[in-house]
């Protein structure tokens, strides 16, 4: 029977669709209760996740019955059984791709590059005879518009706001004030089709489609995700039906025109419930670049880590030196991505506020230029070229790590509280330089005056220009970049606690010194590395083998986080680097036994119950899950 949906249906009961334009989630009710369109960042039009009055689309039976769910192979096409005393019934949903051929050339298309922005739903008895609930209630802009209906051959229009919908319905429907609703019974070989259209407000309203249309249409979308996915190698690791899952939805979450890859198609599950901890998570951060490019890489999906690179680079384009670099950007390459409330919706279980955009582009995080540095080095191979606008900004990007190095930032997990000087940010600072030194020849920087860095906060003495070379960068660069690292070995190692701090101030831990040897500067082997690790094993880690971030209390925020499923990938990761090859595998599956049924994860865990937390699915936990496979893999080799 249906959930009551005010009583905030569990995160991880939701299935994933995805047409590479936008997102909607789907219940075990055969209920939408989250969907944007156009774009992963448009107002929602079903927004019911969020608030139970904010919008849905569920199909299911009338009273008693269960329901199961798959995807039909390697796609985001999901069948839902319902189950009733009185018979069987499948639920077949899909937002449609469009053809994967050009029918006039037989040229194979960009997956979803003619994505007709629809969504199908077919509905079909396959044992004795069910009653089903039909209730259509879109509501626009995150639930503040209350469409007006009316008929229209082989459905009907939903007009107000934006956007204007025409539902395909076979069925009679009763017109409600605030929606539409239907009872019927369908018998065993009787099959409906449903489907959605979007137009402007500029544009006709879309003619409603026929059931050939939509069988046309889940064809294509089916033969689309599965022949992008069979383009793909298998992978000979660990947990590979995990890993698959994990590529597709890496491919899920990336906007087909521009190549941006959102952090998750969610805002506001929240990481503490009740405590404010609720982000806008439908953006794509340069901190996720090196990662996802990692991952993209060892699953065989080259192009589109290119894809991703280009994205990142000419977004964050228009770029000083001297200032920090932005570190987010709108799935178009954005840089506007300002925060506000929407008061009128209750949040996921209450948890108010509800935000779109999100403060953090105005954050300075200067762990930013390793990851963009590091993305670099690992397509280098595969780029046939770069023009001098993108060979000028990489070089700037390496200038701006050697002069601002020293600076104090909101770190990794863009902490709202006073800055303070974290190992991570100069960690990456680190890897800027050491990445630009080596692609120095690449790059072609031109021979020219060094520019004047800043102050060695660190030093005893202010650096001078003759500390780099006036003819070239590089020698400047390296000079900074051995400079940072014995600036880390001097004031981040603490011997009090026997690892790697989180800043250079205080004995706290941070989780993502899990990486100092992934990234090279340290070897696996090195006994700070191992005991760094194991610290962070040992006070970091939950009752369930997962790990947080950092240590409590000290974010400035209410309430306590759940722990951190990529996290919890980066410690198996560093267990496998420091050769320990039975820990790392230990960590790896109890990361991976946080993904539901159809192989999703959320960005956390709560702690005291083992469910779900933060927006979903999280991109972030699934790149974790593919470098931690990869780096098992290849240990036991």
């Amino acid at each position: 029977m249906a959930t009551d949906p005010a009583a905030g249906r569990p995160i991880g009961d939701y299935a994933l669709l995805s047409d590479r334009r936008c997102a909607a989630l789907v219940s075990p009710d055969g209920s939408i209760d989250w969907f944007c369109r156009p774009r992963f960042d448009s107002p929602a039009v079903y927004g019911r996740l969020l608030d139970p009055d904010a919008g849905h689309w569920s199909i299911h039976p009338a009273g008693e019955y269960r329901s199961e769910r798959a995807y039909i192979g390697d796609t985001f096409v999901l069948r839902t059984v319902f189950n009733t005393p009185t018979g069987t019934a499948h639920l077949i949903d899909a937002l449609a791709l469009g053809p994967s051929i050009e029918a006039e050339t037989g040229v194979r298309l960009r997956l979803a590059s003619r994505a007709p922005r629809a969504t199908l739903r077919v509905l079909e008895c396959t044992e004795g005879e069910v009653t089903i609930d039909f209730e259509f209630r879109p509501r626009p802009e995150y639930g503040l518009v209350s469409p007006v209906f009316t008929n229209v051959p082989g459905g009907i229009l939903a007009t107000g706001g934006p956007v204007r919908f025409v539902l395909t319905c076979p069925v009679p429907l009763d017109f409600s004030g605030d929606g539409t609703t239907a009872r019927f019974v369908l018998h065993q070989g009787e099959k409906l089709r449903f489907a959605t259209q979007s137009a402007g407000l500029a544009d006709d309203p879309p003619t409603a489609w026929t059931p050939e249309a939509v069988d046309a249409a889940l064809e294509e979308t089916l033969i689309g995700w599965q022949t992008w996915s069979d383009a793909h190698p298998l992978w000979d690791g660990p947990l590979p039906h995990l890993v698959r899952r994990s590529v597709l939805v890496l491919e899920a979450l990336r906007y087909q025109p521009t190549g941006a890859i959102v952090a998750a198609p969610t805002t506001s599950l929240p990481e503490a419930i009740g405590a404010g901890r609720n982000w806008d998570y439908r953006y794509v951060w340069i901190r996720d670049a090196s990662f996802t490019i990692q991952a993209l890489a060892a699953a065989g999906s080259t192009d589109e880590a290119i894809k991703f690179f280009e994205f990142i680079t000419r977004a964050a384009a228009q770029y000083h030196p001297q200032n920090p670099l932005q570190i987010m950007f709108g799935v178009g390459g954005e840089h506007e991505l300002s925060e506000r409330e929407l008061a009128h919706l209750r949040g996921w279980r209450g948890s108010r506020p509800v935000r779109i955009g999100n403060a953090a582009w105005l954050q300075p995080q200067l762990d930013v230029y390793g990851e963009l540095l590091d993305a670099a080095w690992q397509v280098w191979p595969h780029l046939t070229h770069l023009d001098a606008a993108a060979r000028r900004f990489l070089t700037g990007v390496a200038d701006a790590a050697a002069d601002q190095w020293g600076r104090p930032d909101q770190g990794i997990w863009e902490m709202r509280g006073p800055p303070r000087h974290y190992t991570y940010s100069k960690l990456m600072c680190w890897v800027a330089l050491d990445r630009a030194v080596k692609h120095a020849e690449v790059i072609e920087v031109e021979q020219r005056d060094a520019m004047i860095f800043g102050p060695d906060i660190f030093a005893s003495r202010e650096l001078a220009p003759e500390d780099f070379s006036p003819v070239k960068l590089i020698p400047g660069w390296a000079a900074a970049r051995d400079r940072i690292r014995e600036a880390i070995e001097e004031h981040a190692w603490k011997p009090g606690i026997g690892a790697f701090g989180a800043a250079f101030d205080g004995e706290d831990l941070d989780a993502s010194l899990l990486l100092l040897p992934a990234v090279g500067f340290l070897p696996g082997d090195d006994p700070r590395v191992i005991s760094t690790v194991d610290v962070i094993a040992e006070r970091l880690r939950d009752d369930r083998g997962l790990i947080l971030r950092y240590e409590p209390g000290l974010d400035g925020l209410d309430g306590e986080e759940g722990s951190f499923v990529m996290c919890t990938f980066w410690l198996a990761q560093a267990f496998a680097l420091t050769g320990r090859p039975d820990l790392a595998l230990k960590a790896f599956h109890e990361a991976a036994a946080c993904a539901n049924d159809l192989g999703l994860m959320s960005e956390e865990i709560d702690t005291a119950t083992g469910e779900m937390l933060g927006n979903y699915p999280q991109a972030f936990s699934h790149i974790g899950l593919i470098n931690a496979a990869v780096a098992i893999r290849d240990a036991a080799r």
